[in-house]
Order: structure tokens, then sequence, then C-alpha cells
């Protein structure tokens, strides 16, 4: 267990890290997390930091390895749909959001609502848009951001 704990020591200092803005240090420290013992987060961690230098495919990458070693770790799945969009691959990125909200192990449970509500804006389906945003307000009533993007397809529609 004092590894798992070592390795957990590690990708937190690294999001600290990366909260800061030190990407490099932070990559530095996910990498030895997960030389320590690899996890889920270790992987969706430093996925999320290699997509600050503009890695998409190495961030993808790394979230597909934290799936196969906790498929209910909800957070990967929506990082590589949000990569996916970030490549202009929206029709890609729906599963993968979907496949996040259904996850069994995720904090920011109204993210993938937010993200998939964002990519209906851009397919032109505000309706649908809609949906998403309000059930984003289910997790987290007061997300600006879903309140926000509610507002707007509001006066869109009327």
């Amino acid at each position: 267990m004092e590894t798992i704990e070592r390795a957990r020591d590690l990708w937190e200092e690294g999001a600290e890290r990366l909260l800061a803005g030190d990407v490099s240090q932070a990559v530095e420290l996910f990498n030895e997390s997960l030389n320590v013992a690899p996890t889920a987060e270790g992987y969706t961690y430093r996925g999320y930091a290699v997509s600050f230098l503009g890695e998409i495919d190495k961030a993808i990458a790394d979230c597909k390895r934290a799936i196969q070693l906790d498929p209910d770790f909800g957070n990967p799945y929506n990082d590589i749909g949000v990569y996916l969009v970030q490549q202009g691959k929206l029709d890609d990125a729906i599963p993968w959001l979907e496949s996040a909200k259904s996850a069994t192990r995720y904090g920011p449970r109204h993210f993938p609502y937010l993200n998939l509500g964002r990519i209906y804006i851009q397919k032109g389906d505000p309706m649908r848009a809609l949906d998403e945003f309000i059930y984003a307000l289910e997790y987290s009533p007061n997300d600006p951001a879903a309140l926000e993007a509610i507002e707007r397809i509001d006066y869109s529609v009327n």
C-alpha cells in the first residue's frame, strides 16, 4: 500500500504544480508517479498536462491507459472527449462524453454535460444543448457556465 500512497502523493504534487502553471515540473512528477505505480489518475493527469504542450495524441493515449487501469474512473473519458473537440472531431467526442456521464467514479459529474452542450451548440442543435446544460445543473446547480449557456440559448430561440 505504501507504493500506491507514494504514487498518489506524486500525482497530487504534480496537479498542484500544474495549477501553478509549471507544466514541465508537473509532467516530471506525473512520470515519477507512474514509475512508482501506474494509476488511472497518474495517466489522466499526465495526459492533461501534456495537452497544454499541444501533445493531444499523447494525452488521448494516456487517457486510454487510464481507462484500461480503471474503467470506472470518469475523468479520462471526459478528457478524451475534450481533446477530440480540440481536434475538431465533434462526432467522435460524443461517445466518450456519454461514457463519462455513466462512470461510477467521477467527481465533477457536470463536466461531460457541459461539454456535450457545447458540442451540440457547435452542431447547430440548441435544444439538445439545452437538455445537456439543464442536466449539468442537476449536478452543479449554480454552475456559471451552464447558467450562461442556457441564457444564451434562450435568447437565440426567442
